[in-house]
């Protein structure tokens, strides 16, 4: 959550994420395009994980290092949104909030856009794709532009 102020009333945002040191090359990549997840580099590991953490939640390794993701998915599961009292999401609704399966094993929480509810399917194929919600805070750096992940019906087997 987000604060400031606009033409003298509260602006507070629900949709902005805290960066910090940690996950700066994770915002930084997706402003320009590029998704990443964590890799364990401990041996006999090697497990991918998202959402970015300094360590391995399958070995417990600190031995991890950022990976460029595919950007390929499947869909697990969604939700339609109607109604959402939190600002900015109002103004969106209705919209489809979804986990998606990332080819490279884990789970992501996103939403699907360029796709009717009525198309939605469980395993279909999507692609990321890169949403610019506006101005982020201090810890993102005043003034930066925040982007986030979220995943697009892929066009065509071969893309």
């Amino acid at each position: 959550m987000t604060g400031g102020t606009a033409g003298g009333r509260s602006a507070v945002r629900f949709d902005l994420p805290e960066t910090d040191a940690f996950t700066r090359p994770y915002w930084e990549a997706a402003a320009a395009g590029r998704l990443l997840l964590r890799r364990c580099r401990a041996e006999g590991c090697g497990a991918a994980h998202h959402y970015p953490r300094e360590f391995c939640p399958r070995c417990w390794s600190e031995d991890v290092v950022w990976e460029r993701a595919s950007g390929r998915a499947t869909l697990y599961t969604w939700s339609v949104v109607h109604r959402n009292d939190l600002p900015p999401f109002g103004e969106r609704v209705p919209y489809v909030a979804a986990v998606v399966e990332l080819a490279e094993g884990p789970r992501m929480m996103t939403q699907i856009v360029d796709c009717p509810a009525a198309g939605l399917r469980i395993g279909m194929a999507l692609r990321v794709a890169f949403r610019d919600i506006g101005p982020g805070e201090a810890t993102s750096g005043a003034g930066t532009d925040v982007v986030i992940p979220v995943f697009r019906p892929e066009e065509g087997a071969g893309s």
